[in-house]
């Protein structure tokens, strides 16, 4: 039977790879590595290095595939995703039936597979749309929460407290609302809106690599410096991934 190996990678250092990892990639007859355009080449580069530095078993190919782009026009959210899952996991699909009947392959996946990633989903939705005879199994890695948490040498809860994770747009909708919020995929800046300005922030971008930019304090007083430095990385990159902690409250506080 076919297998599929979904590999957490870390958020771009690739000493975040774990040993299970590294097994995983070389015990796989190929690598299908994503292409997300121009813009986003660098993200094809950090695989095209892990690959490189880890692979040490011959024989194992690298196949490059374009990942369409989500539209967004005349449709919501919900059915905009659902769409692009379909159109990747048709790719995905295509990828799989090429590989030999014994054959394995491995998608690395940044961060960690089951934290605001789809690939476990479309796998599972190859297995039930396509005539395929395939099994997969799932390697975790560091999350962005993690690398967050630990370039600004913080817990990410607060003693006995709850923590919610969410996305800009919901914390838009929703406001903050938990002690600790992780807010992920922020297209909006929706902390700016917070009216909490005592309330703590701990901003972080391009995580675990060589252009990694954190900043925190006062909500109130690092807000507009985060929207300016944000503002200037998408600019110098083309593209930007960052994530942010909220916090109000102190430990041991009732």
């Amino acid at each position: 039977m076919k297998h599929i190996h979904i590999i957490g990678i870390g958020t771009g250092n690739p000493e975040h790879l774990t040993i299970q990892a590294i097994n995983a990639m070389n015990a796989a007859d190929v690598i299908f590595l994503p292409l997300k355009g121009a813009a986003k080449e660098e993200l094809a580069e950090v695989r095209r290095e892990i690959c490189e530095r880890y692979i040490t078993r011959p024989g194992i190919r690298i196949s490059e595939f374009a990942v369409p782009q989500r539209q967004t026009a005349d449709r919501s959210y919900v059915q905009s995703v659902d769409t692009w899952h379909g159109e990747i996991a048709h790719i995905y699909g295509e990828l799989i039936a090429g590989l030999p009947e014994d054959g394995s392959g491995a998608f690395l996946v940044w961060g960690d597979p089951s934290l605001y990633d789809s690939t476990i989903r479309i796998i599972e939705r190859v297995r039930q749309q396509a005539d395929l005879d395939f099994d997969y199994s799932v390697v975790p890695g560091i999350t962005s929460i993690q690398a967050l948490a630990a370039s600004h040498k913080i817990p990410i809860n607060l003693v006995g407290k709850p923590i919610e994770i969410t996305t800009g747009r919901r914390l838009a909708w929703e406001g903050f609302q938990a002690p600790t919020t992780v807010v992920m995929l922020d297209g909006e800046q929706a902390f700016a809106k917070i009216d909490d300005p005592d309330a703590e922030i701990f901003w972080g971008a391009y995580l675990g690599t060589e252009d990694e930019i954190v900043r925190s304090g006062r909500l109130g007083d690092v807000a507009a410096d985060i929207l300016t430095l944000r503002s200037e990385a998408r600019q110098r990159h083309g593209w930007i991934m960052d994530i942010y902690l909220l916090r109000k409250g102190r430990d041991f506080e009732e």
